[in-house]
């Protein structure tokens, strides 16, 4: 591969990392082509997309993000794998769960793809100990549902409390003119 393919590469890699708010990096080592395709597959399905590339390369297109990457350089060892998610920063580490699951693997194996390492908005999560934190990570879109609900409640409450306050209002009038007519 000569300079210029690299740097395509690495120019494609920057803008896959700067459109998507989360990637984790794994290995993939000694997995079979066809697990491996079993798992770009499963990836696909959800809207995610699983590559493999060069340690180096990833490297160079993580300076590209700025901030504190650094942290990224002790995962990048080895065969490396970026899966890339646009909708949240748990769905790849739900992905990942649930492909153990499919493969029904045990907890004392070594699990492949192994998380190395998750970018999610700014935040760096290294180690494949990450995985259940990175699971139960509530995404943008469901912090903002939870924000909402609970900005609309007490409004709820009060318009319940004053429609069902009404009506006791009126029934009182209503009782007490009903025994107006009676006495009179």
């Amino acid at each position: 591969m000569n300079r210029e393919e690299k740097q395509a590469l690495v120019d494609e890699l920057s803008e896959k990392f700067q459109s998507h708010n989360a990637f984790y990096i794994t290995d993939a080592s000694a997995m079979t082509v066809a697990k491996i395709n079993e798992f770009r597959r499963l990836c696909f399905n959800r809207g995610m997309e699983f590559k493999v590339y060069k340690n180096t390369l990833i490297r160079k297109a993580l300076d590209t993000l700025g901030g504190n990457t650094s942290e990224m350089d002790a995962v990048l060892k080895g065969q490396s794998g970026v899966l890339f998610s646009k909708e949240s920063g748990n769905a790849p580490a739900k992905l990942l769960k649930d492909f153990y699951k499919q493969q029904n693997y045990s907890k004392t194996a070594v699990t492949k793809p192994v998380l190395k390492g998750a970018y999610i908005d700014s935040d760096v999560y290294v180690g494949a100990n990450q995985l259940e934190t990175l699971s139960t990570i509530k995404g943008k879109q469901e912090l903002l549902g939870e924000i909402v609900g609970l900005l609309q409640s007490p409004a709820k409450n009060v318009i319940s409390a004053l429609s069902s306050g009404g009506n006791k209002l009126a029934g009182i009038l209503k009782t007490l003119s009903e025994k107006e007519e009676v006495a009179g």
